[in-house]
């Protein structure tokens, strides 16, 4: 007796297994969307926003839709562009982020403005970013990442080629 329904415990065990594992391969994840050097520019006193900079790479057509982050008031994604030989800084509603091709917001280019800091940022903090993706389907998912304070006139490590 005690055989059996340590069998039958054991059936319904793997069952629940079985089907657990089913729906996590059937669900898309925001895993899937890979976001790599991450980081800040650290600010000087008086100093009320500032930008984050990484790349971001999907197996999938998606697009960077939104951005928070405890450490800022309001955080946006920019562009910035030569228009008329002067540089202008735009929010935009998204960044594209095509199937397979690496997009990367740097200087000069797209990348997220933290404004009205809660504190300044020093070398060596770590700031939380939740980054908010859509598919083509519309369907949201959200990544979290940190991103490291670099000194104010410090750089990315490298940059995507």
């Amino acid at each position: 007796m005690q055989k059996t329904r340590h069998s039958k415990a054991h059936a319904r065990c793997v069952r629940s297994l079985l089907a657990a594992a089913l729906i996590t391969i059937s669900l898309p994840a925001a895993a899937d969307v890979s976001v790599t050097g991450v980081w800040v520019r650290g600010t000087v006193a008086g100093q009320s926003s500032t930008g984050a900079l990484m790349q971001i790479k999907s197996p999938t057509d998606t697009a960077l839709v939104a951005v928070s982050s405890p450490a800022a008031k309001i955080v946006e994604v920019h562009s910035m562009k030569m228009e008329g030989g002067v540089m202008k800084m735009n929010a935009v509603d998204k960044v594209a982020v095509p199937a397979g091709q690496p997009v990367e917001l740097k200087p000069g280019g797209y990348h997220v403005m933290l404004v009205d800091l809660v504190a300044p940022l020093k070398e060596g903090d770590t700031v939380p970013l939740k980054l908010t993706f859509q598919d083509k389907a519309g369907k949201k998912e959200t990544l979290e990442v940190k991103a490291v304070v670099r000194p104010l006139g410090g750089g990315a490590p490298h940059t995507m080629k």
